[in-house]
């Protein structure tokens, strides 16, 4: 790539980084964000659908989908679809910030702002490596869309999942799929996510009988008996990990009782976890797990109720085909080394594209995500942009 091209893909870049920034759009407020991408769009011959979502107990979200076909397409053509949200998450105390969270700023070679990292610096850059695969005639060559939601930081019920469900009944299929989410660990590059953990919530309460401290006989304990089955249920380990993914934990989240009286035994305590668990489990195998080691306490006397009050995450793996290994190339030939394959951290809409084709997370460094002064060095927005833009060429030439 030359200099200049270079010159300008950070310009472009970078602008549109610091457009989407300067959008206050948590969860799930638009803002004018998917204004910004679909301006974007537009004048590259992108069909745009704006998709509003409501229902299933969740609030209304707009959602956007762009497909673009290209002009050399044959029977073998492809179909990349780019996934990613411009939602974030609250900024906090704003007097913390260095700079205000919504107005962009860039100072010393980084863009600052919500967002920033996770993960408006994707949708940055792979619609700015679109424009440049669409300027050097690759993007003809195959057909690329768009999935990007507002609501994925929170309960992720009316975003990409339907999107993809309303694409799938308008009968487009997708071949591979890049989502934009920060999946580097200290470089650039340096991890690419091949699967994500799943996550399953667990809701325990205990109801015995409240009276006062003095005549225990008159009374039943909640807690003890919950302390038990807190220690039998985060003691014994799930498994030890596979090749793919390490090993599924259980962490307690809270344990209350909601006394505060000295003098009285309380009528019931709760205690809520959740497991971020590998493809060892099923959310059936969980409940199954948790109500047995539950079955073997002794309940004295108390009521014990157990309930998996969410829908959680499925797990889920693609091991490196033909699509992983090129972006592996890609990605060595741009830093010097190639990517480790990871499925750390926690869920991401990847866990619904994965129903429909083979995906990938590739972006930048997470270092900053979701914290104050949440900031990138624009040499990675350009850098994530160079990957993006070689990958279509390439993937469209195979």
């Amino acid at each position: 790539m030359s200099h200049s091209s270079t010159k300008n893909q950070q310009i472009d870049a970078t602008a549109l980084l610091s457009d989407l920034i300067k959008c206050p759009s948590v969860t799930p407020n638009n803002a004018g964000v998917l204004e910004v991408v679909e301006a974007f769009l537009k004048p590259l011959g992108f069909e745009v659908f704006r998709l509003k979502f409501s229902g299933d107990g969740s609030y209304p979200v707009d959602n956007l989908f762009a497909i673009r076909k290209g002009k050399n397409l044959n029977n073998n053509s492809k179909h990349l679809l780019f996934g990613g949200h411009t939602d974030v998450v609250p900024i906090g105390d704003e007097r913390h910030w260095t700079h205000p969270p919504f107005s962009a700023h860039i100072e010393n070679g980084e863009l600052w702002g919500r967002g920033a990292v996770d993960m408006k610096s994707g949708v940055a850059a792979f619609c700015v490596a679109i424009k440049l695969a669409i300027e050097n005639g690759s993007a003809e060559n195959g057909t690329i869309s768009l999935a990007i939601t507002n609501d994925e930081e929170a309960d992720a019920i009316n975003g990409t999942e339907k999107i993809l469900k309303w694409a799938s009944e308008k009968g487009h299929k997708f071949d591979f799929s890049i989502v934009g989410e920060p999946s580097s660990a200290k470089k650039l590059g340096d991890k690419i996510k091949i699967g994500r953990r799943g996550s399953f919530d667990g809701h325990i309460v205990v109801r015995g009988k409240q009276g006062h401290i003095a005549y225990p006989e008159k009374c039943i304990n909640p807690i003890p008996v919950l302390a038990e089955i807190a220690l039998a249920i985060s003691n014994e380990p799930l498994d030890e990990g596979n090749e793919h993914f390490q090993a599924s934990n259980l962490e307690i989240s809270t344990f209350d009782v909601g006394n505060r009286a000295t003098n009285v035994i309380p009528a019931e305590a709760s205690l809520r976890f959740n497991v971020r668990h590998n493809d060892i489990w099923t959310r059936k195998k969980l409940l199954y797990w948790v109500q047995a080691h539950i079955d073997k306490i002794d309940n004295r006397g108390t009521e014990i109720l157990f309930e998996s009050p969410t829908r959680g995450a499925n797990c889920f793996i693609f091991p490196a085909g033909d699509a992983v290994a090129l972006l592996d190339k890609i990605i060595e030939q741009r830093t010097g080394n190639k990517p480790q394959h990871s499925t750390t951290g926690g869920t991401s809409d990847a866990r619904f594209i994965a129903k429909l084709c083979p995906v990938v997370e590739c972006g930048l460094v997470g270092n900053h995500m979701h914290a104050v002064d949440e900031r990138v060095p624009i040499s990675e927005i350009e850098g994530l942009t160079e990957i993006y833009t070689s990958f279509i060429k390439r993937y469209f030439a195979n």
